[in-house]
């Protein structure tokens, strides 16, 4: 507990949850600093020795804002020195990147880039008028947030220092300055010299918000009476329906007096509820408040679904006159846990959340406005969400403002990502700056009833990583109870966390490639992470699941109208078009759209399906701009829809109550019956009642073919089993794609799966199969006879692709970061009406029936044999290399037709459904009529592409 004793005083009234400590409400008590200030750029590091506060500087900035909103700074170029690792630096060296690294084109592929760029210290001065009426008063200077150390100069008097990432610099400038004139000098440095929070760190790296220098937010100059009310914190107690107000009373020149404090008391609609004033006597020391201030019988409780906010007035006086106002606003809550979930307020709750890495291009810097944080935090909501977590950094005042407004628990970071050339716990300045900024987190955000958790920062390196970090969270237990705290997001895992967050749990694991469930495990919804989980007694949260990229939206380029351009998207632009397929582009995005969309439907119900689970932390709802690009999101960098899913329908599988369905497969032959397990993640406002859970199976037309009811019954909070159903598929004569849909008291999910004929007719025998192309498969095709050629996976050259590792699923992250980590494809992309296709239904993108093919296959570089082969399902390729890739296609050779299937349709079918159901649908096609490819590929070329 803070430990705030002296003055202890009862009161009736109510509880809180944040203050602007900054504030001063009293006219004629602040002066805004914000507009024009003069400038200059210290590269030389020469300005304190030459004393710059001493005169003014040359160059002029508009404030708030940064260099780079200023355009000022250097080029970017070669040379430009980056805060960030670079995991691939092709771009340096290799020919392709030549023409980009021309002064005149230059694009970088790896981030987004700045229109300028400058690290150092640089000089900012504005001159100040403070007013006769401030004679004699203690004067603070206020910068909501700066980029990075400030050192603050009045006149040639030097005031000091600050270098907090995540929270205000205030300046407390003394009772000295005299009325008049005087010149204002603050010297940022956004260099990392002494303090190195991690070059990834998304507090300073230019993987996201970049390495930026200035000052944003509110800019102030404030007076301060003989006393005043500091570092006010709220401490409420929903058991006991009252909260602890404790703060502290400075003073300048009251020795003796009585100081009156009113309040006034707010509910969310606006009533006031009167409190009686409180006399408080003024020590000779610092006097430490203490208040206990009752709610009574009608406490409105903070949560996701009832955001209750009360706001509490506090009036500081002396003999009538107003000394302070402080305002606050604060919410009832208790987040806890009980065994190994969430609570919020005592009822269970599941963390469905989302990483917020400090991406915002137009500015560079995070937004400082409510609207702007509302405007995100909606969409985060509307996609089912009530959790987010700021990797690595802090968010400004109105990000907690906007989130206790809508409902959302915040899990906040110590600025500090200490791994890739930093590291904690081995003695380094770095260990006593976490400390320093939790605690500066803690004292301007504290209150807020969103701010429900804290760990110092990102994967932590270091050889005593573990034993510092157990202090870290058992001295911010005994220190602040209105939290949870852990270690750090990652790792490590320890016993003394209030929760641990592991990667464990999900379906791609780093360095997983092609083994990991989704690449390697036969498509089902019936597995889980309760194995993973056992041994841990506190919450577990999966730590940056899903990480499944999409193919770029060229239109985005046309959105970075601010200091920050999607360079590398016009890379890879140009890429696409060298490789003449940028008309398909939009096609590129939707398809593998879709199939990431149906990755992250997975990842996301397989915690939901697991009992006892905590919750998880996307990587992530919207695009992650750096590291290589990693376009992971549904929505894009502005948090807007990329127009291949609604929010709505996230919300399905993503939301607070979300009917589940345990399928132990996705394909089925005809002759098999499909046995579901039907459960709900039921973490909505209360329990339900009466609820009669159903399920249907439809066709693709929405015709309803199978229906049924489970038990009528009452479903609590929490990972509940519903029931079971059985269903025969001998009725399915024709293949077909179903869809089964679970409906829990008007919430709705639904689940595709594939079901094909057991028996299949013969095909005309006319089509030569072969798994070689030796001569007698060229004199056959010579000859005019038709063949398919099924290619054994791993058999193809690798100057013809056969090294590229594709998988069912999207690309995990992205390449440039993961040093190719397979799979490198974004999934197919095919014409659902092709007649090769008729007896294989498809979308136009993978689903579940393509996992067969997807993993049994080689994707084949279509120019290595002809640069005008169109093929009949393609293979979308990493964005980076953007290389035409085919799965199957026809082609002419000689007088004879080839259609080539990168999939092995000959091995081991009696086990592949899918496989054998293409394979006849292929055939059928080259059965036809409509089989007349009209690419001609040369012979030589053909018996060149494997190793036969």
């Amino acid at each position: 507990m803070l430990k705030l004793p002296a003055l202890l005083l009862a009161i009736l009234c109510l509880p809180t949850t944040f203050n602007k400590l900054s504030a001063q409400d009293l006219p004629g008590d602040r002066i805004n600093l914000a507009g024009d200030w003069n400038f200059q750029v210290d590269s030389l590091d020469k300005g304190i020795t030459e004393a710059w506060f001493n005169k003014p500087l040359s160059g002029h900035i508009k404030l708030p804002g940064s260099m780079t909103t200023n355009n000022l700074g250097n080029n970017i170029d070669v040379h430009t020195p980056w805060t960030a690792t670079l995991s691939d630096s092709s771009w340096y060296t290799q020919p392709r990147y030549a023409k980009y690294r021309v002064p005149s084109n230059l694009k970088i592929p790896f981030w987004l880039q700045p229109v300028k760029y400058y690290k150092g210290p640089a000089w900012y001065q504005k001159e100040i008028n403070v007013p006769p009426s401030w004679h004699g008063s203690d004067l603070e200077l206020f910068i909501e947030r700066s980029h990075w150390e400030t050192a603050v100069w009045i006149d040639s008097h030097f005031a000091g220092k600050a270098n907090s990432l995540g929270t205000p610099d205030v300046f407390h400038l003394g009772n000295t300055i005299s009325p008049g004139r005087h010149l204002l000098t603050v010297r940022v440095d956004n260099r990392v010299t002494d303090i190195n929070v991690g070059p990834n760190s998304h507090s300073i790296s230019d993987h996201t918000q970049g390495n930026w220098n200035g000052m944003t937010g509110q800019l102030l100059l404030t007076r301060k009476h003989a006393a005043y009310l500091d570092d006010v914190q709220v401490f409420p107690d929903i058991y006991k329906r009252q909260v602890a107000l404790h703060a502290a009373l400075k003073k300048s020149s009251l020795h003796g007096s009585k100081l009156r404090l009113t309040m006034e008391l707010y509910d969310n609609e606006g009533r006031k509820r009167p409190l009686p004033a409180t006399s408080i006597p003024v020590a000779d020391t610092a006097n430490d408040l203490s208040i206990a201030l009752p709610i009574g019988e009608h406490m409105k409780l903070w949560d996701e679904f009832h955001p209750a906010l009360y706001q509490l007035k506090l009036t500081l006086l002396e003999n009538g006159q107003v000394l302070d106002k402080k305002e606050l606003k604060f919410g009832m809550r208790k987040f806890a846990s009980k065994g190994t979930q969430f609570t919020i307020n005592d009822r269970l709750t599941f963390l469905r959340g989302t990483l917020d890495c400090a991406a915002y291009p137009l500015t560079g810097y995070p937004p400082v406005d409510v609207k702007s944080w509302r405007d995100v935090f909606k969409q985060c909501k509307s996609y089912g969400l009530n959790h987010i977590r700021f990797h690595s950094w802090c968010p400004p005042e109105a990000a907690f403002e906007a989130a206790d407004q809508l409902g959302l628990y915040l899990q906040i970071e110590c600025s500090s990502w200490a791994n890739q050339g930093a590291v904690i716990g081995d003695g380094t300045p770095l260990d006593s700056f976490i400390y320093a900024e939790s605690r500066r987190i803690v004292q301007a955000f504290g209150n807020h009833p969103s701010f429900c958790m804290m760990a110092y920062g990102n994967e932590p390196a270091g050889k005593n990583h573990v034993d510092y970090l157990r202090k870290f969270v058992m001295y911010w237990q005994h220190q602040d109870p209105r939290r949870l705290y852990t270690t750090g997001s990652g790792w490590p895992v320890i016993k003394e966390s209030d929760y641990n967050s592991t990667p464990d749990p999900r379906i791609q694991r780093w360095g997983e490639g092609l083994k990991s469930i989704i690449n390697s495990h036969e498509p089902s919804t019936d597995y889980d992470w309760e194995a993973i989980i056992r041994n841990n007694p506190q919450p577990t949260i999966g730590h940056e699941i899903g990480q499944w990229c999409v193919y770029p939206d060229f239109s985005e380029i046309a959105k970075y109208t601010g200091v920050l351009k999607a360079h590398n998207f016009e890379i890879f632009r140009d890429v696409l078009a060298e490789h003449g397929m940028g008309p398909l582009a939009r096609d590129f995005l939707h398809a593998s759209g879709k199939l990431q969309v149906l990755c992250y439907k997975a990842d996301i119900e397989a915690a939901l399906r697991t009992k006892g689970f905590a919750g998880f932390q996307l990587l992530g709802l919207n695009d992650f701009p750096g590291q290589g690009t990693a376009l992971v999101g549904v929505v894009n960098t502005f948090w807007q829809d990329k127009g291949y899913i609604t929010g709505n329908e996230y919300a399905r599988f993503c939301g607070p109550m979300v009917p589940l369905l345990r399928l132990p497969k996705m394909i089925y032959r005809n002759d098999e019956t499909i046995h579901g397990t039907v459960e709900m993640a039921q973490y909505g406002p209360g329990k339900l009642t009466g609820i009669t859970p159903s399920w249907k199976i439809r066709n693709k037309d929405g015709q309803v073919l199978f229906s049924g009811n489970l038990e009528t019954q009452d479903i609590p909070n929490g990972q509940i089993a519903l029931g079971a159903f059985s269903q025969p598929l001998a009725t399915i004569t024709e293949p077909a794609r179903l869809t089964v849909q679970v409906n829990v008291a008007g919430h709705e999910n639904e689940w595709d799966i594939f079901v094909y004929p057991s028996r299949l007719p013969q095909v005309n025998n006319d089509v030569i199969v072969t798994s070689k192309m030796d001569q007698s498969i060229l004199d056959q095709l010579q000859a005019g006879k038709k063949v398919l050629l099924s290619i054994k996976k791993g058999t193809l050259k690798p100057e013809f692709g056969g090294g590229i590792a594709i998988g069912f699923s999207s690309i995990f992250w992205n390449t440039a970061w993961t040093n190719q980590q397979p799979p490198v494809s974004l999934g197919i992309l095919c014409d659902p009406s092709h007649p090769a296709l008729k007896y294989f239904p498809t979308q136009n993108h993978s689903n579940w029936q393509w996992f067969d093919g997807m993993t049994h296959s080689n994707a084949i570089e279509l120019d290595k044999l002809n640069p005008g082969l169109v093929p009949i399902v393609r293979v979308i390729d990493d964005w980076v290399t953007a290389r035409p890739l085919g799965l199957v296609f026809e082609c002419k050779v000689g007088k004879g037709r080839l259609l080539v299937s990168g999939i092995d349709l000959t091995g081991n079918l009696d086990n592949r459904p899918a496989a054998v159901q293409l394979k006849y649908s292929l055939l059928q096609y080259m059965s036809g009529n409509n089989f007349k490819p009209s690419t001609a590929v040369p012979a030589e070329k053909l018996t060149a592409l494997c190793n036969w």
